[in-house]
């Protein structure tokens, strides 16, 4: 007893002095770490004991440098997310806490990147380096950190621009049925950032990988992927990864936006958010509530955009807008999730299928879209020539669907449908195509003033295109100054009018030669 006893002694000392000695050198370290073991294993969530001092939304590790997030915080044990795969979590393995906060890489390196909620690259272009991490949920700034909404956010999209104006530092919501163009509307305002050195992030939650490829592969047709970030969480990701996916493009965002840049967030789309969430939270036996959608489903949405805001001078000036996109089932807008979004965002851009269906695309129904915020964030051109408009093409929509069930009407009102549908074929626009400013209020001019009643609604677009260009060819001081904020005066509605009037009558003209010839054939 006493020999081995001194042994100890003997080793004890030496370990200590051994330890001095690499301590005196500087190469040595404690690492200290707590330990829990796995419980039970769910589908996509995990039990754990063994670690108290866990936070909410701390990420924890396990075997394989497997990631999981602490979220149920309960006396006796912890409910872990999987955020990946969980097929080779078993119950007994070790688990260790890493003391942070679920975050994400942040900064300049992530731009033209695409990568998943967790900042992992997914474009075979190598690691990110960074630097500096971010938590995913940060709180939103104060009331009094916040600027009004005045500076215009410009999509490109003549019917959105002119009639459902969004300013930097709002939140708009695109909603619509399945495959009504709701994802071309927000790639349409991305592009059109490309000169405005706006930086853009699309986060993809549940879409399907070919989806995001495609959505990737327009950016770099488009050259704009050098000023995107792209986020995502596809339908074959765990659940997990698909509910921190909003949260961790946010906080990318944020980045910017607190650097004073001007930054949009697209969310692809929140209805798939919501079901990741219902989801985690059946699996973590939270209690259901109306339609088996957890009492906190409203929050999760309203935290998420609440941090979407104009900053005001002394936090920067920066902004970040968000466009959250929900799918509805059947033109439902008053199902649970969609009202929820709809009395969080400041609007909402609604694309009816009946619209798709006739060929009008962007399919915008004008008369259910809003925005809150309005006119307040247009140019002053814009002003002076939509005024009535947004009142009056709701008006020819309605008066549209009455017409088809009378035989006879009065004069009015024919001029005003027809007047309608050549305002309706004057906002028609393909994807890809967005259209600057000045050259969206001369088409605008023509349509209010009457210039394109004579012609078949059916040659609109055409010459919509060849006044586009002209505008841009013999006004270019009209459009740099319309750009800057300058109002249109009278002389200038007179030089738009007048190119304008000149283009028409080319038109008439070859349109009557080729007639003739047609008639000269027969």
């Amino acid at each position: 007893m006493t020999d081995s006893g001194e042994y100890l002694e003997r080793a004890l000392e030496g370990s200590l002095n051994a330890f001095k000695e690499a301590r005196e050198r500087g190469d040595a370290s404690i690492d200290v770490y707590e330990v829990g073991e796995v419980t039970s294993v769910g589908n996509n969530v995990v039990r754990v004991k063994g670690i108290p001092g866990v936070q909410y939304e701390e990420l924890v590790l396990f075997p394989g440098n497997r990631l999981g997030m602490a979220y149920n915080l309960d006396p006796e044990d912890v409910s872990v997310v999987i955020l990946g795969r969980s097929d080779e979590i078993s119950a007994g393995q070790e688990v260790r806490r890493t003391g942070r906060v679920t975050d994400v890489p942040v900064g300049e390196a992530l731009l033209g990147r695409v990568i998943n909620p967790l900042g992992q690259p997914l474009d075979g272009e190598g690691a990110l380096d960074t630097g500096e991490r971010w938590p995913i949920e940060r709180p939103a700034p104060a009331i009094m950190d916040r600027m009004p909404v005045t500076v215009p956010l410009q999509t490109g999209i003549q019917s959105i621009d002119a009639l459902i104006p969004i300013g930097r530092g709002q939140r708009e919501l695109i909603l619509g049925d399945r495959q009504t163009g709701k994802t071309a509307v927000a790639l349409d305002t991305i592009i059109n950032q490309r000169e405005t050195g706006l930086i853009s992030v699309y986060c993809a939650i549940g879409q399907r990988s070919s989806a995001v490829a495609r959505v990737v592969d327009d950016f770099r047709e488009q050259k704009v992927m050098e000023q995107v970030i792209v986020v995502v969480a596809s339908g074959e990701d765990a659940p997990g990864l698909n509910f921190i996916a909003p949260y961790a493009a946010t906080s990318m965002a944020e980045y910017f936006m607190e650097r004073g840049r001007d930054v949009l967030v697209v969310y692809d789309d929140l209805t798939r958010h919501a079901r990741a969430y219902r989801e985690l939270s059946l699996l973590l036996r939270r209690p259901p509530a109306r339609e088996a959608y957890p009492g906190d489903i409203f929050y999760i949405h309203s935290r998420l955009l609440e941090r979407a805001t104009h900053l005001n001078d002394e936090r920067g000036g920066g902004s970040m807008t968000a466009l959250p996109i929900i799918e509805t089932q059947a033109q439902n807008v008053s199902a649970y999730i969609p009202t929820n979004l709809i009395s969080i965002t400041d609007g909402q851009i609604y694309l009816s299928p009946r619209l798709f269906s006739e060929g009008v695309l962007p399919a915008v129904d004008v008369g259910k879209s809003v925005s809150r915020v309005g006119g307040k964030t247009q140019l002053p051109a814009y002003r002076t020539v939509s005024g009535d408009l947004k009142l009056s093409y709701s008006q020819f929509e309605e008066l549209e669907t009455f017409a088809r069930f009378g035989t006879r009407l009065d004069e009015e009102t024919q001029k005003t449908l027809e007047r309608g549908r050549r305002v309706r074929e004057s906002l028609k626009q393909p994807q890809y195509s967005p259209i600057p400013v000045p050259e969206q209020i001369a088409v605008l001019l023509a349509v209010i003033e009457g210039r394109f009643d004579e012609i078949p609604p059916g040659r609109v677009g055409e010459i919509a295109e060849e006044i586009r260009g002209a505008v841009r060819r013999e006004l270019p001081d009209l459009c740099e100054r319309i750009v800057e904020g300058e109002k249109l005066g009278k002389q200038d509605r007179k030089a738009v009018l007048g190119v304008v009037e000149n283009v028409i009558d080319r038109e008439k003209a070859r349109y009557a030669d080729t007639g003739d010839a047609q008639e000269a054939d027969e």
